[in-house]
């Protein structure tokens, strides 16, 4: 069944759910709202509380939507989800006869934002490397998003259209390149005999990243959120905050190339999440494109791969409504 308009699109992460209005096939999403995922039980609910307000916005002009794209935080498989970093576990069935959808696709968010990429404009990025190739070359791009997660995904152009590729590569293993992260991992293995690369490279993961920096160093210091040490880092007010953020930045570019050489991204890899860009510049003065690169043999590859970073936050939703157009075709 092909998909109905106006739409609903929801990108829903372990923090915030953001909602949208699409209007037509090809519409930018619209009416955008971002609402604390904690403040609501379920996505009933915050779907109700965005679709109420909306209807006090058009009046006469609102119409009950007939489908929906939800971008989730989480694995899927199956009829009944769960977000990975938050509280709502529910049935899609079940969600879509609640809100009487005739479609209701559900879509893990990073597949969500890899489909968005190839509809990303020059505005919509910070481009740090070779320049980007035309959205319309038959190369794989990829993205991976440091949030209050890590996701991955990418897409690729076929006969058919855009295809995402899903994936959970943010809990894949994540590898030191010299002696001092070697220590890191060393030290986060006395309490998790697996670390991923969200482990360290999240929001949840942030605070771990700074107390394993000071037992390196050894120092002895105070548990800080993710939001406090990315502040004290960026005004050099705190040593171990400025050195974790310097972990923090090479670490996830040697993740990146693990990515761009794992799925072949040739067309780029995207960054997007919250954190990368919090750092600002201090992000692109950082060891993040050098670690990128350094992959041995396979450097020249590497160099000729673009990276950029996503810097509108609402990207996702572009990518829930691109799965709505492709739906039934």
């Amino acid at each position: 069944m092909s998909a109905a308009y106006p739409c609903l699109v929801a990108d829903v992460g372990g923090t915030n759910a953001r909602f949208a209005w699409v209007a037509a096939p090809g519409a930018a999403p619209a009416h955008v709202r971002v609402l604390p995922v904690a403040a609501h039980a379920g996505p009933e609910l915050a779907v109700r509380a965005y679709l109420q307000e909306l209807a006090l916005l058009l009046g006469a002009d609102f119409a009950q939507p007939r489908s929906a794209a939800f971008a989730l935080a989480t694995a899927l498989e199956g009829d009944l989800i769960e977000l990975t970093n938050a509280d709502w576990r529910f049935s899609r069935q079940q969600l879509q006869r609640a809100l009487g959808l005739d479609v209701l696709l559900v879509l893990n968010d990073f597949e969500a934002l890899a489909l968005s990429l190839p509809r990303l404009g020059a505005e919509q990025l910070r481009l740090w490397g070779p320049a980007l190739t035309s959205p319309t070359a038959p190369h794989t791009l990829a993205v991976i998003g440091p949030g209050t997660g890590l996701g991955v995904g990418g897409v690729m152009l076929t006969n058919h259209g855009w295809v995402a590729l899903a994936g959970e590569g943010g809990h894949a293993s994540l590898s030191a390149a010299d002696h001092f992260e070697g220590q890191l991992l060393d030290v986060v293995r006395r309490d998790y005999t697996h670390v991923s690369a969200e482990r360290l490279l999240s929001g949840i993961g942030l605070p771990l990243l700074h107390a394993s920096v000071a037992t390196v160093l050894g120092l002895q210091v105070e548990t800080l959120k993710s939001e406090q040490i990315v502040a004290a880092g960026l005004t050099g007010a705190d040593a171990v905050c400025g050195r974790t953020l310097d972990s923090f930045c090479a670490l996830l570019g040697s993740f990146a190339g693990n990515v761009a050489l794992t799925l072949g991204a040739r067309g780029g890899v995207y960054i997007g999440g919250g954190i990368v860009p919090r750092l600002g510049e201090r992000f692109f003065t950082s060891q993040f494109r050098e670690r990128f690169e350094s992959k041995g043999r396979f450097r020249p590859y590497l160099e000729a791969v673009p990276t950029a970073l996503i810097t509108d936050t609402l990207a996702a939703l572009s990518g829930a409504a691109l799965a709505l157009e492709q739906h039934g075709t």
